[in-house]
């Protein structure tokens, strides 16, 4: 029989709890290896756009299992709706440039900066304080994302194009402030609804009224690979959503926060020839991920 496990301070982890929070991990890790393979033939407008239109699909169906969107307030929707377009706009769109530029792994470790985003907007505009952990974990995060940079450049990456990565780490901190506000009026599923629909129906304006619908058009191998990014991206997303349902933040979040550490996994193993890694590479990220598990954990 399985029981809970107990934490230091007397709460109880349900087991299922960890292998929800690494399984999330896993399928975020997952999305970012088939986004790199489907970026090969088709670029990453067009991979986005797939990845939204899916997205949005599983979301939808999500929600009607889960029994509609219930009431939520003007409030709440509007904060949803500018987390899409703020966040899975930008912050998608610009990830799946990170990816092709500068490669699957920097890529994941850098945008996994994100909490450093959202920590240092609570402290700025909602009154947290700095405390230790997340002074540490900003050095180990600097430390990190310098070895990356040395490491990138060895690859043939240039620093400047690291500003990719790091601006769609930005969105998606942003993103993560605008959705707890967001969440004082709509429910988890039904909110991240609104909020791939607001982004997919923006994304779509700007194609057609930028003459360049053509970019919503894909076929092959590559459209199997965008297809299959964007479910599990949001499985990934529906799991983290279990996980917090029955555990606590302090928990969930540092463990679904080691992905970068998956996608060195899998490219290692599928994205041979594609993605060059290095010993700086791989220290990089393991810092990024130590330091973001500083910030999510003890804070």
């Amino acid at each position: 029989m399985i029981r809970a496990r107990p934490l230091m301070s007397g709460l109880i982890v349900p087991p299922a709890v960890p292998v929800l929070a690494l399984a999330s991990a896993l399928m975020s890790a997952a999305s970012t290896v088939l986004i790199s393979r489907g970026l090969r033939r088709y670029g990453p407008y067009t991979g986005a756009w797939i990845n939204l239109a899916v997205g949005t699909a599983c979301v939808w169906i999500a929600v009607l299992l889960a029994g509609g969107v219930g009431r939520p307030t003007l409030a709440g929707v509007a904060y949803f709706a500018l987390a899409g377009l703020i966040g899975t706009v930008g912050g998608r769109l610009l990830r799946f440039m990170s990816i092709e530029t500068v490669g699957a792994s920097i890529s994941a470790a850098l945008i996994n900066l994100n909490p450093l985003v959202s920590s240092g907007l609570a402290i700025l505009l909602l009154g947290e304080r700095v405390t230790l952990p997340v002074a540490f974990g900003t050095l180990v995060i600097v430390a990190g994302t310098t070895l990356l940079s040395v490491g990138g450049r060895r690859a043939g990456v240039r620093p400047i194009h690291l500003v990719l990565p790091l601006t769609s780490a930005t969105c998606f901190g942003v993103v993560a402030v605008l959705r707890k506000i967001g969440l004082s009026g709509m429910a988890p599923i039904p909110g991240f609804a609104v909020n791939v629909t607001a982004a997919l129906v923006a994304y779509t304006a700007f194609l057609v009224a930028s003459r360049q619908s053509a970019l919503m058009v894909c076929r092959g191998r590559s459209l199997v690979y965008f297809a299959a990014a964007g479910v599990a991206e949001n499985v990934g997303v529906c799991l983290v959503v279990l996980a917090l349902s029955v555990g606590t933040v302090s928990v969930v979040a540092p463990l679904a926060s080691v992905s970068p550490i998956f996608v060195l996994v899998l490219s290692f193993f599928f994205l041979r020839g594609i993605e060059m890694l290095n010993r700086r590479i791989v220290v990089g990220t393991l810092l990024i991920v130590s330091g973001v598990y500083l910030l999510t954990a003890l804070r």
